[in-house]
């Protein structure tokens, strides 16, 4: 009989306990053991296995259940030594406790060990070792075969680690193994430290269940299982160990490659697996095609949690997802760094208006004709404590999908009329500037901005003319409603009402006659045809007919017209020419602060020529 070590025992398996009593004499090793009638009856015909081992670890008495167990007779192990017989020395924490229970210093050892019997069959034998008693040398040995035990535990643990419906490992299983795989010990004795997870979804796995019911989605799982299955080990066919399938839950799957050799093996195996569903499943009757969307991460296993490794997979499988699904999509550092400063952003954009983060900078408007400082445009900027000043095209569109852009829109509003004002104040010989600031289409479904102004106006001492809100084309175009009210009744106030990036959306011409407007500006993309590209190239034609045409469109209907991002000389002089009225961009100014606006205020000069200048 020989035996093989299941591990270092555990603590609770070396716990004191009360010493079990007996009328056992030993004589020492090999001696002949006088004990009563009676407990020589009850030792010999107890069911469970039992021997009377002496000080020196050797065998004085077995009983017959012991004998059939380690498959002889009993008489045959007397002064055999016990620890070889089952295996109690193998490891050295259970050797050290053994000894110390036949020394006397401990009061009681359990182990579990798996015996091999002669006829080369194991079983699984737990061995308790007790002292005989006080003042008695040796120990009392029982063995109790939990083979039955055992086999029940391991499947039941099968059950809990497997999932019902593909056979596959499930999401537990599939965690204990990438915990396993990211142990320091275990990737240092890898090839390569490095680990690799293939994490997809089948693309419209939902319609199948609710069109075909879910009898027809468990067999579609399990025939996506299978293939996934043959793809895991067509790529083991060269490599040490197979990728292990699993199945996460509903139609997730995931393929993990310990030991990973580059994002090449990766990118392999899911291109294997895109294919592998390619070709229809014949199920109960139906013929159905599937593809899946893959997010793959490889990466170094030194420093990678199993929570950060799925964070990344999953992150990867939604970009994979919309970039249009039936793909595999690689994790990118870069792309998940800005999402993350997304949500960060996101998360705290509405503390940050309470905070006072964020300011304005005011980019100058100059009339094209005599070059002269006629209004500014208010921009956003939010200044933020970890990512530094950011460009409203970093957060408006997040103030816009949690509604936190109506506060901080009255909150920008406010605090440009109050500035418009201050400088009309500190410059009464000029002529005022007006004011010009950019308005959500959420600010007018989620607040009254009429009233918002009115109340901004009346409190500023701002008159309404010199204020002018801009409004996308998009959300201008079409309006009806609430918003088409609201912009009659801030027109019928005095404000000026600006359509910002015009040409860029719907360009609804005839609606455009109908709708409270009195400023178009021009985006930026016809204006860039405007540059000559060298010298005595011409302009862009096609862009220049455009620009001619609506110039000529909105003073017809009574509109003023601004063009944006005028960056040269050549620009400036050819939209003067064709008659746009005011001119915005770095040829004249970038975005500057109150300051520097007042400043060139305090030295404007007449002259034709006039710029801003670049700061």
């Amino acid at each position: 009989m020989s035996g093989t070590s299941e591990g270092s025992t555990p603590a609770a398996d070396l716990e004191r306990s009360a010493v079990t009593e007996s009328d056992i004499e030993s004589t020492g090793s090999g001696a002949q053991v006088n004990r009563p009638a009676a407990y020589r009856s009850v030792f010999t015909a107890a069911p469970l296995a039992m021997a009377v081992v002496d000080g020196e670890g050797r065998i004085v008495d077995a009983n017959d259940a012991l004998g059939a167990l380690l498959g002889g007779a009993s008489a045959g192990l007397a002064g055999r030594v016990a620890a070889d017989l089952l295996d109690l020395t193998s490891d050295a924490r259970t050797g050290h406790a053994y000894r110390e229970v036949l020394r006397g210093r401990r009061a009681k050892l359990r182990c579990t060990r798996r015996l091999k019997q002669p006829d080369g069959r194991s079983l699984w034998a737990q061995v308790t070792v007790r002292p005989l008693g006080e003042g008695v040398p040796g120990v009392l040995l029982s063995v109790a075969d939990v083979s039955a035990h055992r086999d029940l535990q391991a499947r039941l643990r099968h059950l809990q680690m497997h999932d019902p419906v593909t056979r596959l490992p499930n999401r537990t299983l599939f965690f204990e193994r990438v915990s396993a795989a990211l142990e320091a010990e275990a990737y240092k004795q890898s090839g390569s430290g490095r680990i690799g997870l293939c994490y997809l979804d089948l693309d419209g796995f939902k319609a199948v269940n609710d069109t075909l019911g879910h009898r027809v989605g468990d067999l579609l799982l399990t025939a996506v299982a299978e293939r996934l299955t043959e793809c895991a080990e067509e790529a083991g066919r060269t490599r040490p160990s197979l990728p292990l399938v699993a199945r996460l839950g509903g139609d997730e799957f995931a393929l993990l490659v310990e030991d990973s050799t580059g994002t090449e093996q990766l990118a392999d195996l899911a291109e294997s697996v895109l294919k592998a569903l390619q070709a229809p499943f014949d199920l109960a009757g139906h013929r159905l095609n599937v593809s899946a969307s893959i997010g793959v991460v490889e990466r170094h296993a030194a420093g990678t949690t199993a929570t950060g490794l799925m964070q990344a997979a999953d992150t990867t499988l939604y970009w994979a997802k919309v970039d249009g699904k039936d793909r595999w999509t690689l994790f990118d550092p870069e792309r998940n760094a800005h999402l993350m400063t997304r949500q960060a952003l996101a998360s705290t954009l509405r503390p940050a208006i309470e905070r006072g983060e964020f300011r304005l900078e005011y980019q100058p408007l100059v009339g094209m004709s005599d070059g002269r400082l006629r209004g500014v445009e208010a921009l956003v900027r939010w200044d933020h404590p970890r990512f530094g000043l950011l460009s409203p095209n970093r957060f408006v569109a997040l103030a816009e999908e949690d509604g936190s852009i109506v506060p901080l829109g009255r909150w920008v509003l406010a605090t440009a009329c109050r500035q418009a004002r201050r400088w009309q104040l500190d410059n009464p010989d000029d002529p005022p500037l007006f004011v010009s600031v950019n308005v959500a289409v959420r600010q007018v479904w989620d607040s009254d901005l009429v009233a918002d102004v009115a109340e901004i106006l009346a409190e500023t001492g701002l008159a309404p003319h010199l204020l002018q809100l801009e409004l996308t084309e998009s959300a201008v175009m079409g309006s009806a409603g609430r918003p088409l009210q609201a912009l009659q009744a801030l027109s019928d106030m005095g404000v000026g009402i600006a359509i910002d990036d015009f040409g860029t959306g719907y360009s609804n011409l005839a609606y455009l006659s109908r709708l409270p407007v009195s400023v178009l500006k021009l985006d930026g993309s016809f204006v860039r045809g405007f540059q000559y590209e060298g010298a005595g190239s011409p302009p862009n034609p096609a862009d220049q007919v455009v620009v001619e045409a609506m110039i000529d469109l909105a003073h017809r209907l009574g509109l003023t017209v601004t063009a944006e991002c005028v960056e040269t000389s050549a620009q400036a002089t050819r939209l003067r020419s064709i008659g746009c009225d005011t001119g915005q961009g770095w040829l004249y100014s970038r975005p500057v602060s109150p300051d520097r606006i007042s400043e060139l205020l305090g030295t404007e000069s007449g002259t034709e020529t006039y710029a801003v200048g670049n700061p």
